[in-house]
């Protein structure tokens, strides 16, 4: 494969993900409407780095016009990653959030479906399809809780159970993304993506939590840690994932038409409390933080099972949660200005 289309592509995982096939001489389209903080100094780093392979259209899922289409046209492959990330924003705007997670998904698969090339689709979902999990055994150890018998984490063939408006609006087009391959027979996979985390990730308080906590930390201003802060998450740092994402794409007559479950797995969890303690044995001080109420929907576990993706396309997490971190932190120190400018912008919009 040689041409690869991403949407979302100046976000962090799409930026990544563009800068691994730029190094290897492919030719990148990134479509992105620039809402996010930090896209256009994503994007502005990759031109700097890969001037004659990257080619960038701005525009939005929810409306994708004509230079969308040829784009998808001159795809190999397409990776989705455009969405509205947040649940709580979800909450305040299910609109949008139907708008561009939903409906935007649609808009991707029927600009697929009439194609002629007919390119690979591999759409960025997520664990809270699988809602709650109010069934599941919890115990608590220490600074964290645990699944009491599920030593290998939630399985993907576990039933899905929409729990907030992102829950539904992300969930339905994981369904719709799985269904036109099995109608229309197009070569179409499902990532159902835990925490990730890594370099070129703007976190915000209500997603991106480990970039946040570690932005927060670089600061040394106040964040606020929702719940009691032992709940526990299994989180991958970014190259795993584009390795998984690459594994899977080349294996397409294996994954296709498929669900994985993709996250660090049960070797790689963390709880947030924990991850305090890393950023206060990384930066040599106590952080400045506090408690407030739990979150809609929020799990207070979840840990992925891999086992599929290990099976089908032979891939499994490399970098630890430690070391992933260090990477992190050495990124947000070499930006460090970067993350001022956003802060700055972020008390000028709330003056």
């Amino acid at each position: 494969m040689q041409n690869y289309l991403i949407t979302g592509g100046a976000g962090f995982i799409g930026t990544n993900l563009a800068e691994h096939y730029l190094e290897r001489g492919k030719n990148v389209t990134i479509f992105d409407n620039f809402s996010r903080n930090g896209s256009r100094a994503n994007v502005n780093w990759l031109k700097k780095k890969h001037n004659g392979k990257l080619s960038v259209i701005e525009g939005d899922v929810r409306h994708p016009g004509r230079s969308f289409s040829e784009a998808v046209e001159r795809s190999d492959a397409i990776f989705h990653l455009a969405a509205q990330v947040a649940v709580t924003t979800s909450v305040t705007d299910p609109d949008e959030d139907f708008e561009i997670n939903a409906r935007g998904t649609f808009n991707l698969l029927e600009c697929v479906r009439s194609s002629v090339s007919k390119p690979v689709v591999l759409y960025s979902s997520t664990n809270k399809v699988y809602g709650k999990m109010d069934d599941v055994a919890i115990r608590e150890r220490g600074n964290r809780y645990e699944y009491a018998n599920l030593p290998t984490g939630i399985p993907v063939d576990r039933p899905l159970e929409f729990y907030s408006p992102y829950g539904c609006s992300k969930g339905c087009g994981d369904q719709y993304v799985l269904d036109y391959a099995r109608i229309y027979d197009l070569k179409t996979i499902v990532f159902r993506q835990s925490c990730i985390y890594g370099p070129h990730q703007f976190g915000i308080e209500d997603q991106g939590w480990v970039a946040w906590f570690a932005i927060r930390a670089m600061q040394n201003l106040p964040f606020t840690i929702f719940g009691d802060g032992k709940q526990v998450r299994d989180v991958l740092y970014v190259q795993d994932l584009i390795d998984a994402y690459d594994s899977a794409v080349e294996n397409i007559d294996r994954t296709s038409g498929k669900a994985y479950n993709i996250g660090g797995g049960p070797n790689n969890t963390v709880s947030l409390l924990e991850l305090v303690s890393l950023l206060e044995e990384q930066y040599g001080r106590k952080l400045n933080y506090s408690f407030d109420d739990w979150r809609p929907g929020d799990q207070r576990v979840y840990i992925s099972d891999i086992s599929r993706a290990i099976e089908d396309f032979d891939w499994c997490p490399k970098v630890s949660n430690v070391e992933g971190i260090v990477n992190l932190i050495d990124w947000l120190g070499t930006n460090r200005e970067l993350f001022e400018v956003v802060e700055r912008r972020t008390q000028l919009a709330a003056a």
